[in-house]
């Protein structure tokens, strides 16, 4: 018998790969693999789904659906499960196998109820309910789910705070967590090397799932509620058909067997989802990568003992009765390149050298593995996505084909709350909860067919996924793939970048000097070598903080320059369209939660909603004269037209919104995209009239140029759309700029601005100073799942007028029936910094979490949003609030908060209409000084 500990030191002294079960060896470390599935190898289940035998469909295919669901796995059973139990029943799941046969069938199964993330703790909360409980309740059968606990383990203090801040959100869920001591951690696991150990985190009810059996029952329950379930029926091909606007839609689903007609298509093919894709021409950007662990045998005093993740050693332990399977992420993961159709029940040969690094901190964790021997190696496919996050909701090429997959993983582990999601998207147009960080359109349709950028950020996205979640990370991978025209000169001065839509934005401002962004060095994998003096990197690592960051003195300086005196934005990554045509008005009228039909040179300041009244987007749209084209400034337009400016991050999730609604709507006209076209400034602060004035050709006066206006002038010589608006509570203007003219106009504005000391100033001072004056972040404080009138937004819809628009109705229901929950301003005396998460309490009862958090530096406190209920289901309203005595907890660490009904900076709107103390420029001089 070969044990774990004989492994390692195999490995460690001649480098060919040698498996204890001597099953073939392999000497290089690969970057990817092109091999067929080997020897099918035992996995830790009792039960595997394989059938001998049999070449044809199990049943007979209908000639219709409302819905076909292709792919047997986690995600398929659970979205079959869902759409059967809202009641689509006429509903089919086809598989090219048997259920699981893919990748579900392997899995490790675990199950972790606390992630950094509101929404993830709900999904997951949902599959729990779901394997735990509902499916054993409605068929009897038992599912193999097991209850025996999660332990989290911590390494050094900055491990231990992401875990208390995960305690301290689970506590708005009801989640049981308990922060150990070594001490305390042995007592529980006996077997545990707690030496090394800064503390641990323990979950009691965390637990383990068994595909097989999950899948079983699923697919039984979904059967139970009319759904047919296929097997042995591989899909061939997808139908699809264009209508009278030009709108490609799903119209059939063809396989060997025989054609269903049907409009929706769900692609929950995991690894295989990329094919299925191409066969309607839609994009799935995901890749294959070898995943694995190994199956220990026998381990005294083993049993009962809670699932372990180790995340600093990249290791986790799987309770297996009276064994561990052992996994975990490494950062030289094997690419599954050629993915075999005849992939099923199978699985690769382990390449020890690739996972040796796992073994040595499984034993360094539990010493008794050295003496253990390993009953099977699991070596399967998985497939993974650029952010580790998986792809869902309605392609934006064809209407109809929604995704379910590159689940990086964690597809039995999400699937009950993704299944459900997926069904609602399916059944209602829209998801029940803020599902954006899994829509496909969080991604710019440039990326997803781009291989340079699946590959790379996939790849760091699985090395890192054992990482500490800081706050204000940035990925290393596929850099500088969306540049503007001011990224040079920028770079130049000292600009720190973030990634945001492929587009590199200002994050802040180096004083040291340049810090650019380099290639991706693979973290030194597959013989690659890193980058040396790499300086960004450098920067980025002290970001590598729960603290305030050691240049959070740079970004103060960001901050009160611009309230003081007057700063420079580059905020060019914006989207910018034009909505124009015969029906313009009527699509504006029925978007827009506001009244945009002001007139033209107006800017308006407006929500997008959906059915229910949640808030798809925030955005400014101005009202342009109609006229002859004067691109890209101005398009073409007889009638109505808008310009349209929203935030870069979400471009293409606005954007497939809009023309969603366009479509099912049928309004006649044309959105069109300018966004790489024109670069954008947005120059703000008390001084930023005196400099504006010298370089452009017009009264910029109160009484000429008012809040909330735009107008086409010169700036230097060149043509710019100047709009008087403020993302930070500032006087200030934005200028739109044709690429071409953008860095003479930056440069005017620069030497303009020198006498009045301008400076850059990036988005960590944006995000300081809008939420100091309690703008809203669109995917922070503001969601799919807010309403405005939750949001403190009831002035951006047009509720006073009889203008009807997307989600109105539930808005004036919602209106009637009172607020069960809105957002509050928080502030407290502590400056200790907090990102948000932190829960809320009132009166000693955990009543919301934190949605966003900063520092505001004018007011000198630090600032939480976050949406409050009432616990007894009652209204939230103005009384409740302020009766109430608050407190945020960050850390397990209890502060006292105050309330604000409004923003505790300029609550009367003064400085953006230029409106500032009349000794207030001769005070910040003095001060100044």
């Amino acid at each position: 018998m070969a044990f774990l500990g004989t492994a390692v030191r195999r490995v460690a002294s001649c480098r060919p790969t040698i498996s204890p079960l001597r099953r073939s060896a392999t000497t290089s470390r690969r970057y990817s693999s092109s091999s067929e599935p080997t020897t099918e190898k035992s996995v830790p289940y009792e039960n595997v789904l394989k059938v001998e035998g049999g070449s044809g469909p199990t049943k007979p295919l209908p000639k219709s659906a409302e819905a076909v669901v292709i792919g047997g796995g986690s995600l398929g059973c659970q979205t079959v499960y869902h759409l059967a139990k809202m009641g689509m029943t006429n509903v089919v799941l086809l598989e090219r196998d048997r259920l699981t046969a893919g990748t579900t069938w392997h899995t490790a199964g675990l199950l972790w109820q606390l992630r950094p993330s509101d929404v993830e703790v709900e999904l997951l909360a949902h599959t729990r309910q779901v394997i735990s409980h509902d499916l054993e309740q409605e068929t009897g059968l038992e599912t193999g789910w097991i209850q025996n606990g999660g332990l989290f383990i911590a390494s050094n203090k900055q491990r231990l705070d992401e875990y208390k801040r995960l305690m301290s959100l689970g506590k708005v869920y009801g989640i049981e967590s308990h922060v150990l001591s070594p001490a305390e951690t042995k007592d529980l696991y006996p077997l545990m090397n707690v030496d090394d150990l800064y503390g641990t985190l323990y979950v009691p009810k965390d637990g383990t799932m068994d595909p097989a059996g999950t899948c079983t029952t699923l697919s039984r329950a979904a059967t139970a509620r009319g759904a047919t379930v296929i097997e042995n029926c591989p899909v061939t091909g997808i139908q699809v058909s264009t209508d009278d606007m030009g709108v490609k839609r799903v119209k059939a689903v063809e396989t060997f067997h025989g054609t269903i007609q049907t409009p929706v298509v769900v692609n929950c093919a995991g690894v295989w989802a990329t094919k299925l894709g191409e066969m309607a021409g839609v994009k799935v950007p995901l890749i294959a990568m070898h995943h694995a662990y190994v199956v220990t045998e026998r381990i005294e005093g083993i049993q009962n003992m809670p699932n372990v993740r180790d995340h600093d050693a990249s290791v986790y332990l799987r309770l297996q009765g009276d064994a561990l399977s052992v996994g975990g992420y490494e950062q030289n993961p094997v690419f599954w390149d050629k993915v075999s159709d005849k992939f099923a029940f199978s699985l690769f040969d382990l390449d020890w050298d690739v996972f040796m690094q796992h073994i040595e901190g499984a034993i360094n964790r539990v010493p008794a593995l050295e003496q253990t021997g390993i009953k099977s190696t699991v070596c399967g496919p998985e497939s993974f996505t650029a952010d580790h996050k998986p792809l869902m909701g309605e392609a934006p090429e064809v209407r109809g084909f929604f995704l379910g997959c590159g689940f990086n993983s964690a597809g039995m582990m999400l699937g009950g709350g993704c299944g459900r999601e997926l069904a609602h998207w399916i059944i209602h147009g829209r998801p029940e909860k803020d599902m954006y960080g899994y829509d496909i359109r969080r991604f710019h349709h440039s990326l997803t067919d781009n291989n340079k950028w699946i590959r790379e950020r996939s790849h760091e996205s699985y090395a890192k996924n054992y990482s500490v979640v800081f706050p204000f990370d940035e990925p290393l991978a596929s850099r500088n793939m969306r540049t503007d025209p001011f990224h040079k000169i920028l770079t130049e001065q000292g600009c720190v970048f973030q990634e945001r839509h492929g587009w590199e934005r200002p994050g802040w401002f180096n004083q040291d000097g340049a810090a650019p962004v380099l290639d991706y060095d693979w973290y030194g994998a597959y013989d690659i070598s890193k980058n040396q003096n790499y300086k960004y990197n450098e920067l980025l690592g002290k970001e590598y903080t729960f603290d305030y960051p050691p240049h959070h003195h740079v970004i103060k300086n960001e901050c009160l320059t611009c309230r003081h005196g007057v700063s420079v934005f580059d905020m060019s990554y914006f989207g910018k369209f034009y909505l124009t045509g015969p029906d313009a008005k009527k699509a504006a009228d029925w978007l827009f939660s506001a009244d945009v039909n002001k007139i033209p040179g107006s800017t308006v300041y407006t929500c997008m909603l959906n059915k229910r009244g949640g808030s798809e987007a925030d955005l400014t749209v101005s009202r342009l004269e109609a006229g002859t084209a004067n691109l890209p400034l101005a398009p073409e337009a007889n009638g109505d037209a808008y310009y349209l400016a929203i935030g870069g991050g979400v471009a293409e999730h606005n954007w497939n919104h809009i023309k969603t609604v366009l479509q099912d709507e049928a309004f006649n006209c044309q959105l069109t995209d300018y966004s790489e076209d024109m670069g954008m400034i947005s120059i703000q602060g008390p001084k930023s009239r005196e400099v504006l004035q010298e370089i452009l050709d017009t009264d910029l006066s109160n009484e000429a140029f008012p809040f909330s206006t735009h107008k086409v002038c010169n700036a230097a010589g060149h043509k710019v759309r100047a709009m008087r608006l403020s993302f930070v509570g500032e006087l200030g203007w934005e200028l739109h700029i044709p690429k071409d003219s953008c860095l003479p106009v930056y440069q005017a504005v620069m030497a303009a601005g020198a006498k009045h000391s301008i400076i850059n100033a990036g988005y960590r001072a944006i995000d300081s100073l809008s939420i100091e004056k309690g703008y809203r972040h669109w995917h922070a404080d503001l969601r799919p799942d807010d309403t405005p009138l939750e949001a403190g937004l009831a002035f951006t819809c047009k509720m006073k007028s009889t203008i009807p628009f997307l989600g109105r109705a539930s808005l004036e229901k919602q209106k009637a029936e009172g607020l069960r929950r809105r957002i509050v301003c928080f502030t407290i005396d502590e400056k200790v910094p907090m990102f948000g998460l932190e829960a809320i309490f009132r009166n000693g009862v955990p009543v919301g979490h934190l949605r966003r958090s900063d520092y505001g530096f004018f007011i000198d406190k630090q600032i939480g949003y976050g949406y409050i209920r009432n616990p007894d289901g009652g209204v939230v309203n103005a009384d409740f609030i302020k009766s109430g005595k608050f407190a945020l907890e960050r850390m397990g660490v209890v502060y006292e908060a105050k309330p604000h009904l409004k923003s505790p900076f300029d609550p009367s709107n003064n400085r953006v209409k230029g409106i500032y103390p009349d000794n207030y420029h001769n005070v910040y001089k003095a001060n100044a000084q």
